[in-house]
């Protein structure tokens, strides 16, 4: 459901002092999200499972009580997301799901919205910028209503990842992602490459080989360094994840701009003509994407949950909680090269919501 009303939308913020099991509940309703449940409603409640290994994803202890809440209205509630671009654990539904069972999802059905291999999606037309038309996942356009539960965090691409992120990353297809990161171009810090070929075994394209190098281009002479091809590199970011030694990352040049606006397209694919609610979780604030098989420490305490009918208000107000309580602005500072404020304002203009808002504590 895209906010095209004048009014100034209601961001409903719970204190993390406050949560549990009832006042999550109490958050759900008085945001008004049991308007969105009719009987019998399938129900998809987007989340992200975590990468195995990561232990900064959303708890499927917050998300039960809302599942649980939804089934008490009617409603058929699912758990689900979209496969990765990258191997990892999360790739193809058969892995996806025994990650998601793995971390504690086992409340409801699981169901991967593009289906076993990533294929299963549907074409959207949304006439923009980058696209004409968007993959979609078909589990998601098929859903009656569209929960969705972020854990907000920090993130390498784009700045923080909210509930804009978890719409248009997390519900294009393997293919839409490709398409979203193909201005992503990785690139190999020699002196710090360790010759592990880590990044060989997981690139999903072969894109990268081991290369002799001499010289101060290696941390020891006569080692072999990682060298990307890039005809055949996608921008899947396998490589960057993949690497713990910090001799891979992005070459920047302007491709963070392209990859929040292609992102944002996709989340107004994602919600065109839908019925959808938000619940940001700001705790485990983890620098970096959930999607890495490990995670920093948090580099803000932990905050709360917030609430609204708007994708981009709640993650306006999940930006600015975050740098008040942090006292500077938290993921400028975390990710100096990035310009978050990108997906942000594209995401107004384009019409998916409003960066105005008015914050309601819930009493």
């Amino acid at each position: 459901m895209i906010n095209t009303n004048s009014k100034t939308p209601e961001v409903y913020f719970l204190p993390i002092e406050k949560v549990d099991d009832d006042s999550l509940v109490k958050l759900f309703n008085t945001a008004g999200f049991e308007s969105l449940i009719t009987k019998d409603a399938l129900v998809a409640i987007k989340v992200h499972f975590g990468e195995t290994g990561n232990n900064a994803y959303l708890k499927p202890k917050h998300v039960k009580p809302i599942s649980d809440k939804i089934a008490s209205l009617g409603g058929k509630p699912f758990l689900t997301d979209a496969n990765t671009l990258y191997k990892g654990t999360r790739g193809d539904a058969v892995s996806h799901i025994k990650t998601a069972m793995n971390h504690g999802y086992c409340f409801a059905p699981v169901i991967i919205a593009d289906g076993l291999t990533g294929k299963d999606y549907q074409k959207i037309k949304v006439d923009l910028k980058y696209f004409k038309e968007v993959n979609i996942a078909s589990a998601a356009r098929n859903a009656d209503a569209i929960m969705v539960m972020t854990h907000f965090k920090g993130h390498e691409f784009t700045g923080f990842g909210g509930a804009i992120k978890n719409l248009g990353m997390g519900f294009g297809s393997r293919s839409g992602k490709q398409l979203m990161h193909s201005d992503v171009h990785p690139k190999v810090d020699g002196a710090k490459c360790t010759s592990c070929e880590l990044c060989t075994k997981w690139c999903p394209t072969e894109a990268i080989s081991m290369i002799d190098v001499t010289g101060d281009r290696s941390p020891v002479t006569g080692h072999k360094i990682a060298c990307i091809n890039g005809e055949k590199c996608i921008g899947c970011a396998e490589c960057i994840v993949t690497c713990s030694f910090g001799a891979i990352s992005i070459e920047w040049s302007g491709t963070s701009t392209a990859l929040q606006e292609k992102m944002t397209e996709y989340a107004l694919g994602a919600v065109k003509d839908k019925k959808c609610s938000y619940m940001n979780f700001i705790t485990e604030v983890s620098p970096n994407c959930d999607c890495y098989g490990h995670n920093g420490p948090a580099v803000v305490k932990d905050i709360g949950v917030l609430a609204s009918f708007d994708p981009v208000a709640i993650d306006q107000a999940s930006v600015d909680l975050a740098n008040k309580i942090s006292g500077k602005d938290l993921f400028k500072v975390t990710w100096p090269n990035i310009d978050y404020n990108t997906q942000l304002e594209y995401a107004k203009k384009i019409g998916l919501g409003s960066r105005k808002y008015t914050l309601t504590p819930l009493l």
